[in-house]
């Protein structure tokens, strides 16, 4: 049985920073929040944390180490704990649920589901149409649960039996199934049955057709209309016909590296491709309908984990064994940027020792870290570190669930799945009342420049062009100015000749029609100010201790926040008089980060 030993004492949801500034009235709020779920290589625990407010946090304990999968749109959690014939299961306390123009996210604490699934040796797990599917490789058969009553806390199940027990899986296709199938020949010693290919079958196991062959078969996704399954003659491909499954097999092509294959595969969500591994440093992209079907990417060191972008079908990340991540571009099939993220670790050894899993976040990559016991965030946009979370242990694989949606309102307050009263947080995100500039001298506390890390780009670009044009529409809407007059007000606002500004550690460098002008700051404490509608707002003060001369002696925050936390948007003011900045308050150059596309920034800033 799961269970949780330690929680936090609440939700305190951290919101986009502009999707939490709602006018009386309205009865919803944007939100984006991704909850991170880790377990330890070592200790038999999983560790969960809201990635924007990491305070958020509980742990379950779990009877091994568990390979984690977030099913059914993140709504559950499946820990796979091959080695303790077990299988946890968790309500990971996010829904979200498609209404064509919109999604709506509901939001409660993670929980335990009461039930454990037992079994020799479960292993692969399938999740598509409904259904999470389990292999048992010494038991001869896949457990299937319903993906709806999982999300609902409930373990309903069937079984799939298969000839012989086997490493291998068992997948939906359509209104079919079918299952990997192993030889019946005798083996000799601690031999494993061979992989022999796959076979169409009813629910029940029952053959339907022949074995399609695909010798040592192993590793499996879904894209699309497709089922792509890695085998030593190549890509075996299923899609479902009128009549049952169909199979075609993709060869590798004659100019691939000899003697290697396919035993790993992730399935795009948004366009129809594949990227698997091949060999120890190399990956390829498959397309399975259109010729060439194979485009081989050669990497620098051998493969530590890679993993697709559901946000950007473009593009993939993997991190090799001298500790750099590498940002695979999909569509052309080759590397696009390479940053070092981490120490190297050598792919020597144990398959499972511990090392690095990725995971996706919505702009960034969430790698776990076993060696220093952290949580890392990593830009998409730079692949440079936008934070780290002490996990302690060695955490080791990792799944991350949640997104976009919105939070109704259905009794005038907030129904974020739980209560906000005696709650004082001491940042802007978890009391609207902060963000809107109300708040206790006693609430704000220092922070340091690691809050505002990242690439960041000009909005003002954006205005200049007529893209924001749809924010002074909403504005006027609801405000008490023209759509045209919130533009000219902004405009004076948003004005920089800084197109972009990157902050790594304590280096700030601006950028200016592409030249970096660079320096290096220290923390010079905080103000508060007053203004005069009565509310106020902080500025978090840093000077210049080196660099460019012509780099500005002081920089000066303010992102509506208080207290340490990280920023998801910054207005920046810059200058060589500390004093005379704090006097400004007409021009604010805002930046968001870097990787943010233009339709993000404008969906986010309606919601401010």
């Amino acid at each position: 049985m799961l269970r949780s030993f330690a929680c936090a004492t609440g939700i305190s949801l951290i919101l986009f920073a502009s999707a939490v500034a709602q006018e009386a009235g309205h009865d919803h709020e944007d939100v984006t929040l991704y909850r991170v779920f880790v377990g330890d290589h070592a200790d038999p625990k999983i560790t969960a944390f809201d990635l924007s407010e990491p305070k958020n946090r509980w742990t379950f304990e779990t009877t091994g180490q568990s390979r984690l999968y977030g099913v059914n749109n993140g709504a559950a959690i499946v820990a796979v704990q091959s080695d303790k014939d077990a299988v946890n299961l968790l309500k990971s306390g996010i829904s979200l649920h498609a209404h064509g123009d919109h999604s709506d996210i509901e939001i409660a604490d993670p929980a335990a589901i009461n039930e454990t699934l037992t079994g020799a040796r479960p292993y692969h797990l399938i999740d598509h149409d409904g259904k999470v599917v389990i292999n048992f490789d010494r038991g001869g058969y896949a457990e299937i649960i319903d993906a709806h009553e999982l999300s609902e806390g409930q373990l309903k199940t069937s079984r799939l039996p298969q000839v012989r027990a086997h490493h291998g899986y068992a997948a939906p296709i359509g209104a079919f199934w079918v299952t990997s199938v192993a030889s019946d020949a005798p083996l000799e010693g601690d031999a494993a049955p061979k992989r022999l290919g796959l076979q169409p079958v009813t629910a029940d196991g029952k053959p339907t057709g022949a074995v399609a062959t695909c010798t040592a078969i192993h590793g499996e996704a879904f894209s699309g209309a497709y089922l792509a399954t890695g085998c030593q003659e190549g890509i075996l491909t299923v899609t479902a016909g009128a009549d049952g499954p169909t199979f075609k097999m993709l060869e590798y092509p004659a100019d691939l590296p000899a003697g290697q294959s396919t035993g790993t595969l992730i399935g795009s969500k948004s366009m129809q491709v594949f990227l698997g591994n091949y060999g120890a440093k190399g990956l390829v992209v498959v397309d399975p309908v259109d010729a060439p079907h194979f485009r081989y990417i050669e990497l620098p060191f051998r493969r530590v984990d890679f993993a697709l972008d559901p946000a950007n079908a473009r593009f993939g990340y993997v991190l090799t064994e001298d500790g750099a991540l590498h940002q695979v571009d999909v569509l052309e099939g080759k590397i696009a940027r390479t940053a070092k993220v981490t120490e190297p670790y050598s792919m020597d050894g144990h398959w499972n020792d511990p090392r690095p899993r990725l995971a996706m976040a919505g702009d960034e990559v969430v790698m776990s870290d076993p060696k220093a016991g952290l949580v890392r965030r990593i830009s998409k946009g730079s692949l440079k570190e936008a934070g780290t979370i002490e996990i302690g242990g060695m955490p080791y694989s990792i799944a991350v669930v949640g997104g976009s949606g919105v939070v109704h309102d259905e009794a005038g307050e907030h129904a974020h799945g739980h209560d906000r009263a005696g709650h004082d947080h001491a940042h802007s995100h978890g009391d609207p009342q902060i963000y809107k500039g109300y708040f206790k001298d006693s609430q704000v506390h220092d922070r340091t420049l690691s809050d505002y890390a990242g690439d960041w780009q000009s909005v003002y670009p954006y205005l200049q062009d007529g893209t924001l044009d749809p924010v002074w529409e909403h504005k006027a809407e609801s405000g008490s100015m023209s759509a045209q007059a919130y533009r000219a007000e902004y405009e004076v606002g948003y004005r920089t000749n800084v197109e972009r500004i990157t902050i790594e550690g304590d280096t700030v460098t601006f950028y200016e029609k592409g030249k970096p002008l660079k320096g290096h700051y220290a923390y010079d404490g905080y103000e508060i100010l007053t203004y005069k509608k009565g509310n106020r707002g902080v500025r978090f003060i840093f000077k210049k201790t080196s660099g460019d001369a012509a780099a500005p002696q002081f920089i000066q925050f303010s992102d509506h926040q208080i207290a340490p936390e990280k920023a998801d948007h910054f207005h920046l003011y810059w200058g060589d008089d500390r004093a005379a900045l704090l006097e400004e308050v007409t021009n604010w150059p805002t930046y968001y980060p870097s990787s943010m596309g233009a339709k993000e920034i404008v969906s986010e800033m309606k919601a401010h």
